[in-house]
C-alpha cells in the first residue's frame, strides 16, 4: 500500500448493482496496511431510525453505514466533542461510538441534533482490498472538500457528485438504477 485514502469519499459505479454498495457514497474514516473502515452517507435504514424515535420526542433519521457490524451503532457529529473517544474526521467533524454522551448530549441541548448523524453497521475491507477494488474501478474516488456529512442525504448525493464529475460519470449519473434497463 503507497497510498491512503483516508478522508476521501468512494462513489460506487453503476456496476455495483444490487446490493448495499449500489449507488453509495462511502466517507473512507481510516485506511492502512490493516484495511479501511468506511461509513456509507446516503443509505436511511428505516428499521433502525424506528428504534433511535424511541430516545427522542422527534423524527431522526438511522443510516447504514455498511454490511458490517449492522448492530454496531457509530456516529459522526459536528462542532463539540462531547466525549473522550472519538476519532477526528476533519477539524469540524469526528467520529464516535459513545451513544451514552451523544445522546445526553443532544437531550441536554450541549449538541444539536443537526449536527449528529447516526449509522447501523460500518463498510470494511481487509488488507489492499479496498485498492484492488479501485484499481478494478468499483470505486471513483473523489476529493471533496466542505462536504456536511451530517447533512440529511439520500440517493440524490451520488447522483449529484457524478453530475459534477462530468464526462463518462454525467451518463452514469443518469442511468437507470436497474444498468441492465438502459
Amino acid at each position: 500500500m503507497n497510498y491512503s485514502y483516508k478522508g476521501k469519499i468512494l462513489i460506487s459505479t453503476p456496476d455495483i448493482s444490487g446490493d448495499i454498495f449500489s449507488r453509495s457514497v462511502v466517507l473512507v474514516v481510516e485506511h492502512n496496511e490493516q484495511g479501511a473502515f468506511g461509513l456509507i452517507l446516503n443509505k436511511k435504514n428505516s428499521q433502525m431510525s424506528s428504534k433511535f424515535k424511541e430516545f427522542f420526542d422527534f423524527k431522526i433519521e438511522v443510516y447504514d453505514g455498511g454490511p458490517v457490524e449492522n448492530d454496531k451503532v457509530f456516529f459522526i457529529a459536528r462542532g463539540k466533542k462531547v466525549t473522550e473517544s472519538f476519532t477526528d474526521i476533519t477539524q469540524e467533524f469526528y467520529l464516535t461510538e459513545d451513544i451514552e454522551n451523544i445522546i445526553s448530549s443532544v437531550l441536554n441541548g450541549d449538541l444539536s441534533i443537526n449536527d449528529v448523524k447516526i449509522f447501523s453497521g460500518y463498510s470494511g475491507w481487509s488488507s489492499l482490498q479496498l485498492d484492488d477494488e479501485i484499481q478494478k474501478k468499483v470505486w471513483t474516488v473523489v476529493d471533496i472538500y466542505n462536504l456536511d456529512y451530517t447533512l440529511p442525504n439520500d440517493q440524490t448525493l451520488w447522483k449529484s457528485i457524478m453530475q459534477n464529475l462530468g464526462g463518462e460519470y454525467l451518463l452514469w449519473a443518469n442511468s437507470p438504477e436497474d444498468i441492465s434497463l438502459n
